[in-house]
């Protein structure tokens, strides 16, 4: 029997496929009844409850310092409420437990005692909001101004509760030292096949031309340190396609801020494509990329997300637009005989193939911001000829008083802008527990005086994050007595000049 004449078509292969792949959620289900359940990630939730749920998105960890603050724990509420993955860096658990819930991953440590700060710390993080600094409060008894202190209003008996040097400088350094290496990648692990966990290898299935009436055959196995997409692709039937794809993500993931995806391949000289879908349909639109590979040559292929071509079984759809990047589904791997629109993929030819795949990335090209420092408006001024300290805050006129509250922070910020990390110092204006829905301000040259919101502050370090315009610049920051019907990020960076 040759490939062009009839073969037996597996029917019990083509039911398990789809309920592997809830394509009939009936049967899936029992599958997992039968099979001990399945990982819960991929679980099936109530659909209310699907469509509640947001987009996860797949960035690491973003690690917040000084995390149980006035500004820190609302950057941890703003970063929660937008579904990032939050660990902060408490000095204790159980407190801080009960300050910013059960969704934070919390990591105890002291930033004064670099013994603490162990390399666990900078696993799997994107980026570093760093709203720490020594305590500083009116002094015990002053009451008439305690209150007045937390409004951002001029105080005059002032204490810190911790050495400026130690908190402000030296913690800075030993934070710094840490992370640096963690946050100098611009690439992202979706898939590490080095290393499979047991999840992983419950994500992804076959996908073969049995689901059409052909008899192709291929499976996914994890051998060494990769993962081995293999099989027999026939023609028969009408055939001629085997892949592999992941179970739906649910929720599904938020790729936004990256620019591609990078597989990193050994193949056997063929043509395979890489799919992804940004809809849970089973038989639905799909964007696909073909890319070539060096027989037994290990290889780095980036697929930017602006080349994928926008396909539904191998026919393009013309006007289906870019691909949304906000809603990631499934990612798939094929060798077909088909290219696109009826032409033939020029390389295939029915029979064994073999892509061994060590892993799949999302990758960014465009530099932002990967350290967001909260520092303060006025480090400059202590020691200016010519300043007018009645007209200064109190932290400026009482700096030496204060241990050099302001004179360390200065030198914190050195230590990031020194670091090679790319970052962005804010230096607010006196801080209050107001609304945070004003106009803002940014200047630099660090005269700026006035006051804002501890809410501002907060959703400032999250947008800086993703703002290219950002990088690499120090600036201070107040609020305007007007209402902001919508702030335009991206021009008041833009308007900044870089370090």
């Amino acid at each position: 029997m040759t490939d062009k004449t009839r073969a037996s078509w597996d029917a019990g292969r083509f039911v398990k496929t789809l309920a592997y792949f809830d394509a009939i959620p009936f049967l899936g289900c029992l599958q997992r009844l039968f099979s001990g359940g399945v990982s819960e990630v991929f679980k099936q939730e109530d659909p209310q409850e699907q469509a509640s749920q947001k987009e996860e998105k797949v960035m690491g960890k973003i690690l917040v310092v000084g995390a149980t603050g006035g500004v820190g724990k609302r950057v941890v509420s703003c970063l929660l409420q937008q579904n990032y993955q939050v660990r902060a860096l408490v000095r204790d658990v159980n407190k801080a437990r009960e300050l910013l819930g059960d969704c934070v991953e919390l990591f105890e440590a002291d930033l004064t005692i670099p013994e603490t700060l162990s390399d666990k710390l900078a696993e799997n993080l994107s980026a570093v909001i760093c709203c720490s600094g020594v305590k500083v409060q009116p002094v015990e008894g002053d009451t008439p101004t305690r209150e007045k202190y937390y409004q951002g209003i001029k105080f005059y008996l002032p204490e810190v509760v911790d050495s400026p040097e130690l908190v402000d400088y030296q913690g800075i350094n030993n934070l710094v030292k840490v992370i640096k290496k963690s946050l100098q990648s611009p690439l992202k692990i979706l898939f590490d096949f080095t290393n499979p966990s047991t999840d992983l290898k419950e994500i992804w299935g076959a996908v073969d031309d049995v689901v059409m009436g052909g008899v192709s055959e291929s499976s996914i196995r994890f051998i060494g340190n990769c993962a081995v997409f293999s099989g027999n692709v026939s023609v028969a039937n009408n055939g001629g396609f085997a892949s592999v794809r992941t179970r739906n993500f649910n929720p599904p993931w938020d790729l936004s801020g990256f620019e591609g995806i990078e597989l990193r391949v050994k193949g056997d000289g063929k043509r395979y494509k890489f799919l992804i879908r940004g809809e849970d349909k089973w038989d639905g639109m799909g964007y696909s990329y073909s890319f070539d590979t060096l027989e037994n040559s290990w290889m780095t292929i980036r697929i930017p997300f602006g080349d994928l071509i926008p396909v539904f079984r191998a026919k393009t759809i013309p006007d289906a637009g870019a691909f949304n990047l906000n809603k990631v589904y499934s990612m798939q791997l094929m060798l077909s005989k088909f290219e696109y629109n009826g032409e033939l993929n020029p390389s295939f030819s029915p029979g064994l193939f073999s892509l061994e795949v060590e892993s799949i990335k999302v990758y960014r090209t465009q530099i932002t911001p990967q350290f967001v420092m909260v520092s303060s408006a006025g480090v400059t001024r202590p020691g200016r000829p010519g300043l007018n300290l009645e007209e200064e805050p109190p932290a400026v006129r009482l700096n030496d008083q204060l241990g050099g509250i302001l004179t360390w922070k200065l030198r914190g910020e050195e230590v990031v802008r020194q670091s090679g990390i790319n970052y962005t110092i804010i230096r607010p204006c006196a801080l209050t527990e107001k609304p945070g829905d004003k106009v803002l301000v940014f200047e630099q040259g660090d005269n700026m005086k006035g006051q804002v919101s501890r809410d501002a502050i907060a959703q400032l370090c999250i947008q800086a994050l993703g703002i290219p315009e950002a990088c690499n610049k120090t600036f201070e920051v107040r609020e305007e007595g007007v209402i902001a019907n919508s702030i335009d990020w991206k021009n008041l960076f833009a308007n900044l000049k870089s370090d």
